[in-house]
């Protein structure tokens, strides 16, 4: 019988359709092709600099020029921005309307000069590098005044809003305000933490690992599970065992930590699934730069940071606009077997 499971956090109802479960291989999807013809270069490629805005950071060996090769990460500007980072933010009324001036930053990081999906996955230097370029972006937006909060995620494959070119790359999109989907997990840990003076993640985490049902990977005091009220087929999240409300405030252990198991739960995936379509998403704190009565007084004590991993396997559709559920035909408990099935075949 299908089961209805309420988010402990922010109070969403998901339809586990336990009837209609699913293996790995019962999911259809478009395989991922690179859709550039053999004239056409890949902007993202190292020796086509010119092809992208002037990069904003690069890591790049000692003696090489800005906007040329020689680059292993590189930020550069989107060329087609949601967000102007130029201006004021003007906000003000119209009638009974809120607005403001579209004020923000949308950047693209690269995260290997080399083509291809997998270019990136199997570096391991290479991701705890590119977390490290994250976090200096992330702390060099803190300090403008008008953002309120940054945003990173990844896009791989066209259902999942990728694009046509399989260069590993990520977007970071800085805000002026608090994303609505951020700020529902951080009032409903808030009120968690109100009425039992425990961060809801950490009491997750510790559940968990005491039941053994969909933690499927612990690294280094970070662990990879399938969520209870798993949106998707296999939406994974991975969070850190030690409470930590900021991204950004990783130590240089705790980057190797996070790196390793971020490597080893995507490859885990990719060999359960195959070259699947995905959103990586990361949920941390927003900037607090002045305490008001009754905003974020506890966030350090009741928030907790952590990626969201997840497949687009499944369509959704009208009941799911029209209702705010979601269907998910394989039970994270299932979802985790599988996982775990390949972590043990190594």
């Amino acid at each position: 019988m299908p089961e209805l499971r309420k988010d402990p956090i922010i109070g969403r109802w998901v339809i586990i359709a336990t009837e209609r479960a699913k293996r790995p291989t019962d999911f259809s999807f478009e395989k991922e092709k690179d859709s550039l013809s053999p004239h056409k270069k890949c902007p993202f490629c190292e020796g086509n600099e010119s092809l992208t805005p002037p990069e904003i950071y690069a890591w790049r060996k000692s003696r090489t020029r800005p906007n040329a090769p020689g680059w292993k990460i590189r930020v550069v500007p989107s060329i087609s921005p949601f967000l102007n980072i130029l201006g004021d933010l003007d906000r003000h009324g119209k009638r009974m309307y809120d607005l403001m001036n579209g004020i923000g930053s949308h950047e693209v990081l690269i995260a290997t000069p080399h083509h291809g999906p997998d270019a990136f996955i199997k570096d391991l230097p290479q991701i705890e590098k590119l977390t490290e370029v994250i976090i200096k972006r992330m702390r060099e937006l803190k300090k403008d005044q008008r953002l309120k909060y940054v945003l990173i995620f990844k896009n791989y494959g066209k259902v999942a809003g990728g694009g046509n070119i399989p260069h590993e790359h990520l977007q970071l999109i800085a805000t002026p305000v608090t994303p609505k989907r951020v700020k529902e997990e951080l009032v409903g840990s808030k009120r968690y933490f109100d009425y039992k003076d425990r961060c809801i993640f950490c009491d997750m985490i510790r559940q968990e690992l005491d039941q053994n049902e969909r933690v499927f990977l612990e690294v280094d005091n970070f662990l990879a599970l399938n969520p209870y009220c798993s949106r998707f087929p296999f939406e994974t999240w991975i969070l850190p065992r030690k409470h930590s409300c900021d991204f950004d405030t990783m130590t240089k252990d705790e980057i190797k930590g996070f790196s390793k198991i971020f490597q080893l739960t995507m490859d885990g995936m990719i060999k359960t699934l195959g070259n699947f379509p995905y959103n990586i998403i990361l949920h941390t704190a927003p900037f607090r730069r002045r305490k008001k009565k009754g905003y974020w007084e506890t966030i350090e004590n009741d928030y907790h940071w952590h990626i969201e991993i997840m497949p687009r396997l499944t369509q959704v559709a009208g009941f799911e606009w029209g209702s705010g559920f979601y269907i998910n035909p394989t039970p994270p408990e299932e979802a985790c077997k599988y996982l775990r099935e390949v972590e043990s075949s190594e």
